[in-house]
């Protein structure tokens, strides 16, 4: 039975990916552009129809079927379909760094806006463009955040210690160009998001925990999103603070059995090592202390 709600959410997501406009893919299908955004929301689709959108799309109609494996080379596409996931997500167990963005203040929202907007201001006659995919993505992350704060799923995050590091030292977005006012703001927004992870550590909320990686740096950042009636595993190359224009590598999401197990196995075990608690929160302490 195809569930037509996910098939509109995907689609949604594969479009995003693809930079087409909705009016280009709705000319090009013969239908309205009314229409496009109706399959988006969940209306019946043909199957023909479908066959249609993965060519226009460039993917395999088992993908817009949510079948197998889906493939994002932009962050915007990975995003708008990491947003639709967490949306009844109800356990999120994440081997990412150097922070779990869902839990992030505004401030480091704010600092990545300042960082994209100086990135589009050097782009010279692409500006608008640039500044248009930048506040896409920008509103992508907020919504993701948003549906964190109203739903609060369960989140076990574990954050590698040498990413913390680079992130104290470069800042927010430490890998894009700024000025060195901005950069400076990055920096000061990186140290108070590394001192509220510390807090949580040594409060230890409810539904929130974090653990550090002190051993060798993860090869790969994944996630272990469950929800009530299934689980899905996304591998992410993108960091929150990546410039929407990125192709740092491509993100996976699936749902298969074997992928989901192998890595909540791997979670599982860096968990087991992970420094936690009030000794995490020290050890946190004391990287501040060396890059203040």
């Amino acid at each position: 039975m195809m569930r037509f709600t996910e098939i509109g959410q995907q689609l949604r997501a594969y479009r995003l990916e693809s930079g087409l406009r909705a009016e280009e893919i709705a000319a090009r299908l013969g239908v309205s552009r009314a229409a496009l955004y109706r399959y988006e929301k969940g209306e019946v689709i043909k199957l023909d129809t479908i066959k249609r959108l993965a060519e226009l799309l460039k993917i395999s109609p088992l993908s817009l079927l949510g079948i197998g494996v889906e493939y994002y080379n932009r962050p915007v596409g990975f995003f708008e379909r990491l947003r639709q996931v967490e949306e009844t997500a109800d356990q999120l167990l994440l081997m990412e760094g150097p922070v779990c963005y869902l839990t992030t203040s505004d401030s480091f929202d704010s600092a990545l806006a300042e960082v994209f907007d100086e990135v589009a201001e050097q782009t010279g006659s692409d500006r608008v463009a640039m500044r248009s995919m930048a506040e896409q993505v920008m509103g992508i992350q907020s919504a993701r955040k948003r549906m964190y704060n109203m739903r609060r799923p369960s989140i076990i995050a574990m954050l590698p210690l040498p990413a913390i590091e680079r992130f104290l030292a470069g800042g927010v977005a430490g890998t894009i160009q700024a000025s060195e006012r901005v950069r400076r703001i990055c920096r000061q927004v990186a140290a108070a998001e590394v001192e509220n992870i510390a807090q949580i550590m040594e409060t230890e909320p409810m539904g929130l925990q974090f653990g550090l990686l002190t051993g060798s740096e993860p090869t790969t950042s994944f996630g272990v999103l469950r929800a009530r009636d299934r689980a899905n595993l996304s591998i992410n190359p993108f960091r929150a603070d990546t410039h929407p224009s990125a192709h740092t590598g491509v993100a996976m999401i699936t749902g298969a059995d074997e992928a989901v197990a192998a890595h909540q196995r791997v979670a599982e075990a860096n968990w087991r090592e992970a420094l936690k608690g009030p000794a995490g929160a020290a050890r946190l302490r004391a990287l501040l202390g060396a890059n203040t």
